[in-house]
């Protein structure tokens, strides 16, 4: 079923959504300022990029933040998930849509760092271009630095956009890659001023926008198809994965082990 902008978008507390001349820009925030990462906004970003999925009339997309941070705050033991089975369905269910869903925009994706991306990177680097900030700094905060596996596709996405030896580092030791070493290593394109990241990733966007809308759709279809196949044939297993360690280590801070409730 298409849908149109109005149908949705006012329908997202986190998300800020205008179009001009089919580019959409897509601003991503709690309450004005830098997303506070956590379930419900994932939630609406899983939402929301199914609905610019069905929105034939956006051409582009614009992917960005508010505030001094693409999004926050750094992991900590505190964001830990005391979790059980039945609580880790609905991480299951809403992560993997997460990516599905972002993969399924038909229309290139341009993503404008406007600060540090402390939480899942990869749905920030999973875009078509990323314009950083000269403040952009990438970490894995929220998974193995703080007990958790990096099960639900930051460990197939980073080793697509970072290399195999230096992703496992980076999710292993929590690195924080600043903008110039992500500019080397091929994470993102440009690094500018703050205030000149958002004005280039609109001028790219004005610039794609020439082309077919044919020719846009079916470029990110050809860029995401591999990607899309690698996430359906694996994440699944990942957040399995993700979850049993969750579970047994909320088990064990409860002051039982899971051996003990049987």
């Amino acid at each position: 079923m298409a849908k149109k902008l109005s149908d949705y978008q006012n329908s997202y507390s986190n998300i800020k959504l205008e179009r001009e001349d089919g580019i959409l820009q897509m601003t991503l925030h709690t309450n004005g300022g830098s997303l506070r990462w956590g379930a419900e906004p994932v939630a609406q970003m899983k939402d929301c990029f199914a609905d610019i999925a069905l929105d034939t009339a956006t051409r582009i997309v614009i992917l960005t933040g508010s505030g001094e941070e693409f999004n926050g705050p750094k992991g900590s033991p505190d964001t830990f998930p005391n979790t059980t089975a039945r609580g880790w369905e609905s991480a299951h269910f809403v992560t993997r849509g997460l990516l599905k869903n972002l993969l399924e925009v038909e229309a290139p994706v341009i993503c404008a760092l406007n600060g540090p991306v402390w939480r899942h990177c990869e749905t920030a680097l999973l875009s078509d271009m990323v314009i950083a900030s000269d403040t952009t700094v990438i970490s894995d905060s929220g998974h193995f630095v703080n007990g958790l596996v990096p099960g639900d596709g930051m460990h197939l996405v980073m080793p697509v956009i970072m290399g195999t030896l230096r992703a496992r580092y980076f999710m292993l030791t929590g690195q924080e890659v600043g903008a110039r070493q992500a500019l080397e290593w091929g994470m993102v394109n440009e690094v500018l001023p703050k205030d000149k990241v958002l004005p280039r990733a609109w001028e790219l966007a004005r610039q794609l926008a020439k082309q077919s809308p044919l020719v846009l759709r079916y470029t990110r279809v050809a860029f995401t198809h591999v990607l899309r196949q690698l996430l359906i044939a694996n994440q699944g297993y990942g957040l399995m994965l993700e979850g049993m360690a969750a579970i047994d280590d909320s088990a064990t801070r409860g002051g039982y082990t899971l051996e003990s409730r049987k």
